[in-house]
């Protein structure tokens, strides 16, 4: 075993068998070896929407795939924070991977954490072992960027993962939990106080969510205080919320979250997260849960590739999704730099892909086909984005809504943004149950996933 190269078993679970069901020598127990599969080998990097899309793509496709992903299921990242706010649960919005692609006869899913990219050698460093490709697909999207300051995400609770949103929400069960224990007036004010951080989608969702939890569904649950005394605080460094949104509906949005109760800090800086709350300058604003939805970055894998990066940490890509010099890789979703135009405006910066799920999936469909064309001989064709509008839920039946020159906030938005979120879930049991939860939660107000998960150090 010492003599063979680093990652042989790779190849080894690759490799698709070919002997009989009975050995062709009589009298003997000897069997032929398992030719190896001479198809071009396809290494995908992400099973989300790029990589997951791009996988399915791939299923006719003269070729093997393998699938590598650090967890073992697709998670429908746009509904993450229905989780965090107790709407939904993890298994309303994730499915597995395996279960996804298990009638593609030519793809292999791999639990596994891609550490580093060899583009001369083509091969992927893993956490344990290496894998070597023909083609290169990487898809693997953002984490949270805390702006310089690490220390803060000892205070504050971000919103990537299936795991953050479940921190989220028990944080959020067991500050109201600590309300009804304390005698402490200011103490109470400080555990209903809740502050988001980020005035993109997620903080919209999450600010609105918040507001609704405490104004109907915790509603005469305590006896000792009134949870619609909860403040809700959204902090956002620009001069709007949802800046990707046409203007209008940016002040729609702001309006519809005051209404609600939600108080709005616009062009605000937040410098400082402690065990406090939140400081904004000499100001601090007294909260028990700081909820972070204000950044992300690139994973440090495309770093690794060697290839020009963006300030985010974005491989700045050719017109077909290939790496400049390595065009073997193709880059899709939020790892790549896509860029579409130039800004009208005087020193405007390019217009690039936005980093919503229809982008991921246009790129991870597109790069899967230049691929299926390369293998055949064909040359690569270039990428071009059609965009498909953008949405944000703001509350129970309110949500704003830009799609081509429509653009609505209101009832008839969240309906669209209902039909549109059920139609890009994955699988049918997925949409059946979310269908039912949001039903439920229309005619009743009523939250079903309000568990508290966790260990009781994270009780505050």
């Amino acid at each position: 075993m010492g003599a063979r190269r680093q990652g042989s078993w790779v190849e080894a679970f690759d490799a698709r068998s070919a002997l009989s069901a009975q050995s062709s020598f009589a009298g003997s127990d000897e069997k032929p070896a398992a030719p190896k599969d001479k198809r071009p080998h396809v290494v995908i990097l992400g099973g989300g929407f790029g990589g997951l899309r791009a996988a399915r793509e791939l299923a006719k496709a003269a070729v093997r795939v393998t699938l590598i992903d650090r967890r073992n299921h697709h998670l429908f990242q746009p509904l993450l924070y229905q989780v965090a706010t107790a709407a939904l649960t993890t298994a309303d919005i994730a499915s597995p991977l395996r279960q996804i692609v298990h009638a593609q006869e030519n793809t292999t899913v791999l639990l596994a954490d891609a550490r580093a990219i060899d583009a001369d050698g083509r091969r992927v460093v893993l956490d344990k072992g290496e894998i070597a490709y023909d083609y290169l697909i990487v898809a693997t999207g953002v984490e949270t960027s805390w702006f310089g300051h690490p220390e803060w995400a000892e205070h504050a609770l971000a919103l990537k993962s299936a795991d953050d949103a479940l921190a989220i929400r028990s944080r959020i069960l067991l500050a109201y939990e600590a309300a009804e224990r304390t005698d402490d007036a200011e103490e109470r004010a400080r555990l209903l106080t809740f502050v988001v951080i980020g005035g993109g989608p997620t903080g919209v969702e999450l600010s609105g969510a918040l507001t609704e939890i405490a104004r109907h569904t915790l509603a005469r649950n305590f006896r000792r205080f009134d949870p619609a005394t909860t403040r809700v605080v959204l902090i956002e460094g620009e001069p709007r919320l949802l800046s990707a949104f046409p203007e209008e509906l940016s002040q729609r949005a702001a309006e519809i979250l005051q209404r609600m109760g939600v108080t709005l800090r616009l062009k605000t800086r937040v410098t400082g997260i402690d065990e406090h709350g939140a400081h904004i300058g000499d100001e601090s604003i007294r909260a028990a849960t700081v909820l972070w939805a204000a950044g992300v970055h690139v994973t440090s894998l495309t770093a690794t590739i060697g290839a020009p990066l963006d300030r985010q940490g974005r491989l700045i890509v050719e017109a077909d999704l290939s790496v400049p010099g390595h065009p073997e890789i193709q880059v899709v979703g939020d790892a790549a730099h896509v860029t579409l135009e130039k800004s009208s405006e005087p020193g405007g910066k390019d217009e690039t892909v936005p980093g919503m799920c229809p982008g991921a999936i246009q790129m991870g469909e597109h790069a899967a086909q230049n691929i299926a064309r390369a293998v055949r001989g064909l040359s690569t064709q270039p990428f071009r984005y059609h965009d498909k509008g953008s949405l944000a839920a703001i509350g129970r039946s309110t949500a704003v809504a830009s799609i081509g020159r429509v653009r609505t906030a209101g009832f008839w938005a969240w309906v669209l943004w209902v039909f549109v979120h059920i139609f890009y879930l994955i699988g049918f049991r997925n949409r059946i149950a979310v269908l039912f939860d949001w039903g439920w939660l229309f005619a009743t107000r009523q939250r079903g996933a309000r568990v508290i998960v966790g260990s009781p150090r994270e009780r505050r």
